[in-house]
């Protein structure tokens, strides 16, 4: 790592009153120089309780978005505005407009990884690590779950008192780990526990050792006695499972488990977004207010 742009974040972190916050997909060297590392849910949180003025976020505009909303006075950056999640534009108002239309006694529950036009029109939100908690204490029989299918198929097995409607969304890299491949690498691994995120197809959470969102993943192998794992999930959370596990093996399914939206956050941009202060989260005051409500019931649920 350069260690004169490490200074001179350094500096402007102080200069300009700014917090890093940097999700677990990202560059290792972005969440070496992070003040806070996480997954989606433990962001969503520690957003919500920062003293600093300014949130610099090294992630995808979605987890940006959240951060404004649950902090509409603080100012929001992201280290590059380009990158997004596909999955969070896989579903549409109208769609849930229609299924609102369909069904009585329905929540519409809205992971996370979802455009801010989306939460406003849902009635709560989940992360990976938190969704099957919040849907357990919803009153509702009937549940929407967008945008995310594997997601929700899961947790429909942990609740068969409700009925899911599922929606066709899908992250491109977790849907990419596919059975037959996990099959070959546990052939080339036989000791090895497989440890898988529930955006996963149910046939590999089917042959899975643990399924757990990102932080579960990382707690999960730093817990156990095994020396080595298969990871089924972005490999940029292989950063920290090495980082607290020197130790310990950790292995893909054989093929590059990668998000190129995440891996455009690079220690440069951060740099820059620090220099310039933009690009700067902005959205408008009608979906400000109807989009915080799902946000703030998810850490009220999932306390």
């Amino acid at each position: 790592m350069d260690n004169e742009i490490v200074s001179r974040i350094k500096a402007l972190k102080k200069e300009k009153d700014v917090v890093i916050l940097a999700h677990y997909y990202v560059d290792g060297e972005v969440q070496e120089l992070a003040d806070y590392v996480g997954d989606s849910f433990y962001l969503a949180k520690v957003a919500t309780k920062v003293k600093e003025a300014n949130i610099l976020f090294g992630g995808v505009s979605f987890m940006g978005e959240s951060a404004k909303l649950l902090n509409p006075e603080k100012k929001v950056v992201m280290a590059d505005q380009l990158a997004d999640c596909p999955m969070a534009h896989m579903v549409t108002k109208e769609r849930i407009a229609e299924v609102r239309s369909e069904y009585d006694d329905l929540a519409v529950v809205c992971y996370v990884n979802s455009t801010a036009e989306i939460k406003s029109v849902s009635d709560v939100c989940v992360t990976s690590s938190n969704a099957l908690k919040v849907v357990s204490n919803l009153t509702e029989k009937n549940i929407f779950f967008v945008p995310d299918n594997n997601l929700g198929r899961y947790i429909a097995t942990k609740l068969p008192d409700k009925h899911f409607i599922f929606n066709d969304g899908f992250c491109h890299v977790h849907k990419s780990i596919d059975k037959e491949a996990v099959e070959r690498a546990k052939k080339l691994c036989p000791t090895a526990e497989v440890l898988t995120h529930p955006e996963c197809t149910m046939d590999v959470l089917e042959i899975s050792d643990f399924i757990g969102s990102t932080s579960e993943i990382i707690d999960y192998a730093t817990a156990s006695t095994k020396k080595e794992f298969i990871i089924c999930t972005e490999m940029g959370v292989f950063f920290e499972l090495m980082q607290k596990n020197p130790d310990k093996k950790f292995y893909s399914v054989g093929h590059r488990q990668f998000c190129p939206n995440m891996k455009l956050v690079t220690i440069d941009k951060v740099l820059e977004a620090l220099e310039s202060m933009e690009p700067e989260v902005t959205l408008p005051d009608d979906i400000m207010e109807s989009a915080r409500k799902p946000l703030e019931r998810m850490l009220e649920l999932a306390k």
